[in-house]
């Protein structure tokens, strides 16, 4: 019996009801929750994986968008499993609602979608612009070599991009050179 109790007093423990009479020899600090809320850390605590005693921004802005009793709530109707991402997507969303009280992670979601469409659009006005470059490129290297459009239609659209004389693969040059056609093209 004595070596039991001697192997007690090396291990951690939490207090709780049952052990409360057995010394401990390690005082285990409480989850930054408890510790904000000024509770007593359990040992079946649903917050102190989630909330450690180092990171107590990480509750206070939870709490403060969801309280304490609904994080509490929602964990222990998840699977342990799962526990650890739903924190982190409170505290993302914690964190985004405390900056935009209106939208939330919405308005920065809202605000990304914004600007991948605006690059998008500058991205089409680049190729466009690209594009008209090379049809130019290809009119005036049929007007210094005296061929007609029509004649070169051998000749590769690479070839003057790269400077090489190869054969177009399209069948007419001026179908490049028509404007409208061209815009026909890029947006289609």
């Amino acid at each position: 019996m004595a070596s039991h109790h001697a192997n007690d007093t090396l291990q951690p423990k939490l207090s709780s009801p049952s052990t409360s009479s057995l010394p401990m020899s390690v005082v285990v600090t409480p989850c930054a929750a408890c510790k904000i809320l000024r509770r007593r850390c359990a040992e079946t605590c649903v917050l102190a994986p989630h909330f450690p005693p180092d990171e107590p921004l990480k509750f206070i802005m939870a709490h403060r968008v969801f309280g304490s009793s609904n994080i509490i709530k929602f964990l222990q109707e998840l699977p342990e499993s799962q526990r650890g991402d739903a924190v982190s997507s409170m505290v993302y969303e914690a964190n985004a609602r405390i900056r935009d009280p209106v939208y939330g992670s919405a308005g920065a979601i809202f605000q990304l979608q914004n600007q991948v469409n605006e690059l998008q659009a500058q991205l089409a006005k680049a190729q466009a612009e690209v594009f008209n470059i090379q049809c130019q490129y290809a009119a005036l290297f049929c007007i210094e070599t005296g061929q007609s459009p029509q004649s070169s239609s051998h000749q590769s659209f690479d070839g003057f991009v790269t400077g090489s004389d190869e054969s177009f693969q399209s069948s007419n040059l001026s179908f490049y050179l028509d404007q409208d056609s061209l815009w026909d093209t890029i947006w289609a």
